[in-house]
């Protein structure tokens, strides 16, 4: 049985049986569903997208200067004529799905598409509108068609889609995808064929309209490559090519860096390498050749060599000191991570009062303690609380100033001060600053960000020359799987460790109350219901075993937790769940999809 025969007739509806049992989770012969559109299924079903409406991001106007949209409209304008009068739109998107451009002859299945938002604009990546010919061909790297029911979401059921990745001639990276759409009654087992020779198409117009510049900028990175193992990057204004050894050594900060020092190379006469320092604690010589050759502006390779220890670099900033180890129960190696522990270490090192601002429960405090342990362990700590403050507020903190024996002092939650506090504490900080000139002590402002107050704390900010921008859990959310082994060991006394189930529930929260919410849920785990073995997804707390794309209000949020009660009291057997709950099997069906239990 060939594809089109499988999604047509009785294949057709063997598709729409197996597509209702598996949103449903229940059993049905895995030969009813082509194996990619099973597989996208399960994606789909793990982003937690609904199957009975699309909710697409939009955005107003797409870029079409983009070469893409440029080297295409030829060949999509001739492919348009040649279709004249046929049910067939030929759409172009970029490579995260969102339709650049749409050409359809037919009135009817124009406003159909409109219906389902398939215009420019609207992304119809997998991850937002499920199984469909665009998100998925983008999502298997590969061309793809999808016939009606196999659609995940079902306005799209009266569909075949077939879409085909376009790679970059010269990078080999996709660009973006062409799909061609008609009614699914009138697929052929041609429109796949069609939206592989449209794409080739694409691909050889890309490549005429790459300039003499980018051709010439690649032979001089093939060459180098061939002549040096080092990291190689090549850059202009239009393209950035990258080797592999580049690709596994330098992280997105480190990255970041050396683009920096080779546009600053670029930009000065005479120079063409510098030795730095990089984010991540790496040493490497930066060496740019700019293409075409002493024209500077135009383009460049540029070379990374490691550079053994101990010689003399210039780092990242100018006062910026050697590099240093990670700071002392500070965990987590995430890009983001790792360059604010360094912001904080290098603030601490040279005594220079800053800022750490951030959301509540991200580690603004817990960073402050670790740089103070890493530099100075024997000195005193100090942390005041200038959300509990009280009429000798100003006198406490003026004393904690004065004291010689305190060598970093933390003043937290400034932002909930009154004004009248807010001027006790600046005064407070000029007058200690000014009693301790020859060895004055290190103190860090911690803000929490996303409060109502509209205090003027401009005054105050003053005395602080740097401010660090603490990041969220949910911008390194891979480093809770350093985080939950790290805090599993200080909560229990036996070998507790977190199943991967379990592990990838926490890895998809949002976690609104950062680390320290994390540290709050795995203590609840451990004290209620497991001190020893190995962490299960039914021992996280309820909220944890859904996952829901939207905020639920108190009721709702009730209303889930009693259906996930219901499920494990019941073994998973939704039919019995529904009953005890006193809902229709339908009822549940709709509610755990809706609220995301998996």
């Amino acid at each position: 049985m060939d594809e089109l025969e499988h999604v047509s007739g009785d294949g057709g509806s063997r598709v729409a049986e197996a597509r209702l049992r598996f949103l449903t989770y229940d059993a049905f012969p895995v030969g009813d569903v082509r194996r990619p559109v099973l597989a996208s299924w399960v994606r789909s079903r793990r982003w937690n997208l609904p199957a009975d409406r699309i909710d697409l991001p939009y955005v107003a106007d797409p870029d079409l200067d983009l070469p893409l949209a440029r080297s295409a409209t030829p060949v999509l304008r001739r492919l348009h004529e040649y279709l004249d009068g046929q049910p067939i739109s030929i759409i172009l998107t970029e490579r995260n799905g969102m339709v650049l451009r749409r050409l359809t002859a037919d009135a009817e299945l124009s406003r159909h598409l409109d219906r389902v938002n398939l215009a420019p604009g609207f992304s119809y990546s997998e991850q937002f509108a499920g199984t469909n010919g665009i998100g998925t061909a983008l999502e298997r790297g590969a061309p793809t068609h999808v016939f009606g029911h196999e659609h995940y979401a079902e306005d799209l059921e009266d569909l075949a889609c077939a879409g085909v990745p376009i790679k970059h001639p010269i990078t080999g990276k996709t660009v973006g995808a062409i799909d061609l759409t008609c009614w699914r009654k009138d697929a052929g087992s041609l429109l796949i064929t069609l939206a592989k020779s449209t794409a080739d198409q694409i691909r050889a117009a890309l490549l005429t309209d790459c300039s003499a510049r980018e051709q010439e900028l690649l032979q001089e990175y093939l060459l180098a490559g061939r002549r040096s193992g080092d990291m190689l990057l090549a850059v202009n204004d239009d393209l950035l090519l990258m080797n592999a050894k580049a690709r596994q050594n330098l992280d997105a900060s480190d990255q970041a860096a050396v683009l920096a020092h080779a546009s600053d190379i670029l930009g000065r006469a005479g120079a063409n390498a510098v030795a730095v320092e990089l984010p991540s604690g790496r040493r490497v010589r930066i060496t740019c050749k700019p293409v075409p050759e002493g024209r500077r502006g135009a383009g460049a390779v540029i070379q990374i060599t490691q550079q053994p220890a101990g010689q003399n670099l210039m780092s990242v900033s100018a006062n910026r000191p050697p590099p240093r180890p990670g700071l002392p129960g500070i965990v987590g190696r995430s890009a983001p991570w790792i360059a604010t522990s360094r912001d904080v270490d290098n603030a601490y090192r040279a005594l220079q009062w800053i800022v750490l601002s951030g959301e509540p429960g991200a580690g603004k405090l817990a960073l402050a303690r670790a740089a103070h342990q890493q530099n100075n362990p024997a000195g005193t700590f100090r942390v005041v609380d200038a959300g509990v403050a009280q009429d000798h507020f100003a006198a406490d903190l003026e004393a904690e100033l004065a004291d010689d024996t305190v060598q970093a002092l933390v003043i937290r939650h400034a932002e909930r001060l009154g004004s009248l506090r807010l001027d006790e504490l600046v005064g407070a900080l000029y007058s200690g600053r000014e009693r301790r000139l020859s060895e004055p002590p290190w103190v860090a402002l911690t803000l929490t960000t996303g409060g109502s107050n509209q205090l003027d704390l401009s005054e105050l900010l003053t005395l602080f020359p740097s401010t660090v921008d603490v990041p969220p859990l949910r911008h390194h959310i891979d480093d809770v799987r350093e985080l939950v082994p790290y805090f599993l060991s200080q909560l229990s006394h036996g070998d507790l460790r977190c199943s991967p189930e379990a592990m990838q529930q926490l890895l998809r929260s949002a976690w609104p109350g950062n680390t320290e919410e994390l540290h709050q849920v795995l203590k609840q785990v451990v004290q209620h219901r497991r001190r020893t073995g190995i962490i299960l997804l039914a021992d996280l707390p309820a909220d944890l075993q859904a996952i829901s794309r939207r905020s639920l209000s108190q009721l709702e949020a009730l209303e889930r937790d009693a259906i996930i009660r219901s499920l494990l009291d019941n073994n998973g057997n939704r039919g019995d769940a529904a009953r005890s709950l006193g809902m229709s099997r339908a009822t549940i069906y709709r509610k755990i999809h809706d609220y995301g239990i998996r």
